[in-house]
């Protein structure tokens, strides 16, 4: 069967199982593989074997711990077979065994078929068998037909068994017997009859099958009990020796898991280790910054006293030069004055100037009229 046909198969199961409704998911194949949703539905299929003590024993915390869910599954895998022969009465072919450990750990579909074919064949051969082949006539016809087809491959590879084989060829005369009446909803009365002799047939045939599967049973205990008085002690100290195994195994596990935890925990700390020195990197990288800061602050604020100094003196520079200004402004003014004053005193020396020149002519005059008046006194003596 190819790698589409077995995806195909175990998609057909997972969705029969799902029909159990079942408190642990059952939604894809990956929760399938710890284990627990399978014992759950076996607890449905025959609460008294698969009893709540047997149920205690499957861990439903194995988280991602592949040890832990392949441990369930070995748990499973035994009490199904123990089942088949002690309850059901008919050997499991080895080449119906799954190999659990690719189940747990890579999750393989193949075997996880092959698991889920061993409890299709126990949940159709139960006392509750009628309720759960009706079930199955409620899929969807191709998930029956899939269905149907691992049921024949249970028959077809366990044909060695007389028991088995009667017990599935009544359900497989059954199933098929619904998968037609699936396609054609128009069935005859005959039909219908028919199909009621066959369900009294499988009746009778499973009350004496079950009638043969307590007489094996009985005869497997009467062997399980002279085996038991010929062994002995030995029997006693191989279960004691079975017991230690068993505790052993579990401390193994829980050792396992605490390593596992441990080494989770040291590629956390070696995680934090790592980052914590990339952290320390940036903060010796931020403190050279830092220093190199500083010490742009120190020449920022020697800069800055010369800029408050200068700026002093610019501030003194300013005043000297707005006292500079008044200068000038009364330079200015006095320039004013001085001109108004130099003209004023060309105009005096020009009025000086014309004064003399008339003093000067009134000098002459005087001095004529004083001639004239001295020659005009001799005349006069003269005359006299």
């Amino acid at each position: 069967m190819g790698e589409m046909g077995l995806g195909e198969r175990c998609g057909a199961l997972l969705t029969w199982m799902q029909t159990f409704h079942v408190p642990s998911p059952c939604i894809k194949m990956e929760d399938l593989t710890s284990g627990v949703t399978i014992a759950q539905v076996l607890h449905k299929i025959d609460p008294s074997w698969f009893n709540e003590t047997w149920l205690l024993r499957i861990k439903d915390d194995t988280g991602d711990n592949w040890r832990l869910k392949v441990s369930n599954l070995k748990k499973v895998l035994q009490s199904v077979v123990e089942y088949s022969q002690d309850v059901l009465g008919h050997q499991v072919p080895e080449q119906l065994l799954p190999d659990v450990a690719l189940v747990g750990e890579l999750s393989d579909p193949a075997e996880l078929g092959k698991l889920l074919q061993l409890v299709l064949g126990c949940a159709i051969s139960c006392e509750k068998k009628q309720d759960y082949i009706q079930q199955i006539m409620t899929l969807e016809e191709s998930v029956q037909h899939v269905v149907m087809t691992a049921i024949q491959e249970l028959l077809t590879k366990d044909s060695s068994d007389t028991l088995s084989s009667e017990t599935y060829g009544n359900f497989d005369s059954q199933s098929r017997k619904y998968y037609f009446l699936s396609d054609d909803l128009e069935e005859t009365d005959d039909m219908r009859q028919h199909y009621h002799d066959l369900e009294h047939q499988i009746s009778i045939l499973m009350e004496e099958k079950n009638l043969l599967a307590l007489e094996n049973k009985t005869l497997r205990e009467q062997k399980c009990s002279l085996e038991s008085d010929a062994a002995g002690l030995t029997g006693k100290k191989l279960l004691l020796l079975q017991s230690q195994i068993e505790q052993l195994q579990e401390e193994n596990f829980r050792l396992e898991n605490g390593r596992d935890d441990f080494r989770v925990r040291c590629e956390d700390l070696e995680k934090e280790v790592q980052e914590l020195q990339h952290r320390n990197e940036e903060l010796t990288s931020l403190a050279e910054e830092a220093q190199s800061l500083k010490d742009e602050m120190d020449v920022l604020r020697h800069s800055s006293d010369r800029v408050g100094r200068l700026e002093a003196m610019v501030d003194s520079y300013k005043k000297k030069l707005e006292d500079l200004g008044d200068l000038r402004r009364q330079v200015r003014l006095l320039e004013e004055r001085n001109t108004v004053y130099m003209q004023r005193t060309c105009e005096l020396e020009e009025e000086l100037r014309r004064a003399n020149a008339v003093r000067a002519q009134l000098e002459a005059h005087k001095r004529q009229v004083w001639w004239k008046m001295v020659l005009f006194d001799q005349l006069e003596a003269l005359h006299w």
